[in-house]
């Protein structure tokens, strides 16, 4: 593992990776880029897979000019355990997930924090299937079975877009989560079982894979009907969450990112 030692960070974006080469460095510029540009004391935690193309050694050079800690994984482990371990390495006390190949827009990391902290919610969710959300890139057949998990997901949780990638969260609303989700709906695992009180979704626009193999495929269609079920027996057996929900529109968005105001701050690039 690598870690460089300071006091915590505001922000930490864990970005799991597996066969990643080709995006990390753009992905890593363009995040801190982001927090100087808002003075954001930030940080980033590359979740890495044994990655065979050489990913993980590009995230420790990375790590040696960034704020970034580097958990090296023996294998395949899954996506939810490569969350739940990030966010555990992390000393943010807001924690985010996002891909590592640039289909989430670094830019929009400012305004969900923002979002966050003027509202007190727990949870940010950038959505695709709210006004103003969309994807970029992508077959008709994989938008309508997106759509479709989403749509059995309000099974669950009411949130129009349970199954993004690309969230933030507070850190602590995690700590106990025992989550079973081995697969890409983390999201919604830790919708369902971390609890919150208190949920935003704001929009963006998913852009397709541009680099790299995508990682939908049947099993994984599979394992979430299983996930599903799992989290509906969880429901059952807890009592009823009282819980505010709201979607902002791009203008709210923006006008939540223009009215923050935020006092200096370390910069987070390595000194």
């Amino acid at each position: 593992m690598t870690v460089r030692n300071r006091q915590p960070a505001a922000l930490a974006i864990i970005v799991p990776t597996y066969n990643e080469r080709d995006r990390l460095s753009d992905l890593i510029e363009r995040i801190f880029a982001s927090y100087v540009a808002h003075a954001i004391d930030g940080e980033i935690v590359v979740v890495d897979d044994n990655s065979p193309d050489g990913t993980g050694a590009l995230a420790d050079e990375l790590a040696t000019r960034y704020r970034i800690t580097v958990l090296h994984r023996a294998g395949k482990m899954g996506l939810g355990t490569a969350v739940i371990e990030g966010f555990a390495a992390a000393s943010a006390p807001i924690v985010g997930v996002m891909d590592a190949d640039l289909s989430h827009p670094p830019d929009l990391l400012p305004g969900m924090l923002a979002v966050m902290q003027s509202t007190s919610a727990d949870v940010v969710i950038g959505s695709r299937y709210i006004p103003g959300g969309g994807t970029r890139g992508w077959g008709v057949g994989r938008l309508l079975m997106s759509r479709f998990a989403c749509v059995l997901a309000h099974t669950v949780t009411p949130i129009r877009d349970a199954t993004s990638g690309f969230f933030l969260m507070r850190r602590a609303l995690a700590r106990d989560v025992r989550i079973s989700a081995g697969g890409f709906k983390i999201c919604l695992e830790l919708l369902v079982r971390g609890r919150p009180s208190s949920v935003v979704e704001v929009p963006y626009v998913f852009v397709g894979r541009t680099a790299g193999e995508s990682k939908m495929n049947l099993k994984e269609a599979l394992g979430y009907l299983k996930q599903l079920a799992e989290l509906r027996r969880f429901m059952s057996q807890q009592p009823r969450l009282s819980q505010s929900y709201r979607r902002l529109s791009l203008e709210e968005l923006a006008a939540q990112t223009s009215l923050k105001n935020r006092t200096a701050v370390p910069d987070p690039l390595r000194p």
